[in-house]
């Protein structure tokens, strides 16, 4: 009780240093969660953490699968906050470069994140390319907050924005698919049927979502949900559409809540504004929990697998090369100009999906005695707090 407890007012301190500071809250979120974590293991009179989350995966605060279960729901009320603010006509110039980002973009990272992981970490491709599949990934709950202290452009505000938010579930995708393949030494059948899981993944995350979302319209439409109970209801329609969808399609509940709060978002809702600020601070609390959690489990070994000079040139070639590149590819003849799209290239923080599916991958993987796994989860967490920190002091 006290470790939990400890967690979530940690977190809200957090959150009011963030504000006060005007940089993300996942800065120091990560930050106190590492103290409390892997550095207190040098203080501490046992030499134990202060706060284990999970320990040999059957003891901590979540011990076995838990705490998989408390990251896929938490993210999956995230996810669907932030696609309550996606607004269609914030999008009638950019459209077509944030589906070239979320599908080229998200492309030239994986394919070159994962070549370079293997070459300069000298890890198994399998393992180099799940690596990289996490990271195409960028934070709507990083970039909110970068968003929100910079004047800009509406264009460029909602490429950002759009990017975060629509590649979250697909990044998800791609990293389940390459984790599938190293869990059960897939070959060329489990090529095939991972791009028919993919599929029926679309199809089943559209189509659930849009008929939730409708549901829901009209449930409130016709008054069928009285007030006391609309948040509350719309937040147990939201995990059951999570549920529902994984249940009929292994991962694509992630999709599923996305488009289910984009739909919802933009139809004719007069409860919109109270669901959104009803979602937005379960949102804040869940993420103060889950940076602080995920980064609490690392441990001072997987700290010092990145004490080396191959860390900062890999770091380098995801940022200053990778997503330059794939911003530019994006939006060529988009009509954005040249310094605008060299923001773009710049700002690309790695949040929370990145990091609780890193911590996930990186536990079971383990478990499993995969060569290289125990790199998965700190060379992500570099990434988000190299790219968060770089954002918060640099983007103004």
């Amino acid at each position: 009780m006290l470790e939990l407890s400890g967690i979530i007012i940690l977190g809200i301190i957090a959150q009011w240093f963030a504000w006060k500071l005007k940089i993300p809250a996942i800065l120091p979120l990560i930050l106190i969660g590492l103290f409390v974590g892997p550095l207190s293991t040098f203080i501490s009179a046992d030499g134990t953490k202060w706060i284990e989350p999970v320990w040999n995966g059957v003891e901590g605060l979540f011990p076995g699968e838990r705490i998989y279960n408390f990251v896929s729901l938490s993210i999956s009320i995230i996810l669907f906050e932030g696609g309550l603010t996606l607004k269609k006509d914030e999008i009638l110039n950019v459209g077509p470069s944030i589906v070239k980002l979320i599908t080229l973009g998200s492309l030239v990272t994986f394919l070159g994140a994962g070549i370079a992981t293997h070459y300069i970490f000298d890890l198994s491709w399998a393992i180099s390319f799940l690596f990289a599949a996490l990271i195409i990934v960028t934070g709507p709950t990083v970039i909110g907050p970068i968003l929100r202290n910079i004047p800009l452009k509406k264009d460029i505000s909602a490429v950002l924005k759009w990017e975060g938010i629509l590649i979250d579930p697909i990044g998800a995708l791609v990293a389940v698919l390459v984790f599938e393949f190293i869990s059960i030494e897939g070959g060329y059948e489990y090529t095939k049927d991972a791009l028919v899981e993919f599929g029926k993944i679309v199809i089943i995350g559209l189509s659930i979502g849009f008929t939730s979302a409708y549901a829901l319209f009209y449930a409130l439409k016709f008054k069928l949900i009285p007030h006391y109970l609309l948040n509350v209801i719309t937040l147990a329609g939201v995990l059951a559409v999570f549920v529902l969808a994984d249940l009929f399609a292994h991962e694509s509940g992630l999709l599923a809540v996305v488009v289910m709060g984009m739909v919802l978002g933009n139809l004719k809702v007069a409860e919109l504004k109270e669901i959104l600020y009803f979602k937005e601070s379960i949102s804040i609390l869940l993420i103060s929990i889950l940076f602080i959690l995920l980064a609490a489990n690392m441990n001072i070994e997987d700290m010092m697998l990145l004490y080396r000079w191959e860390t900062l040139v890999l770091f380098a070639i995801v940022i200053f090369v990778l997503r330059p590149i794939g911003v530019f590819l994006s939006t060529a003849n988009s009509g954005l100009k040249f310094n605008e799209k060299l923001f773009i290239s710049w700002v690309g923080p790695r949040g929370i999906v990145a990091a609780g599916i890193a911590s996930l991958f990186g536990i079971k993987l383990i478990m499993l005695k995969v060569p290289g796994a125990e790199y998965i989860t700190p060379l992500v967490f570099m990434i988000v707090l190299g790219t968060v920190l770089l954002n918060a002091t640099t983007a103004r």
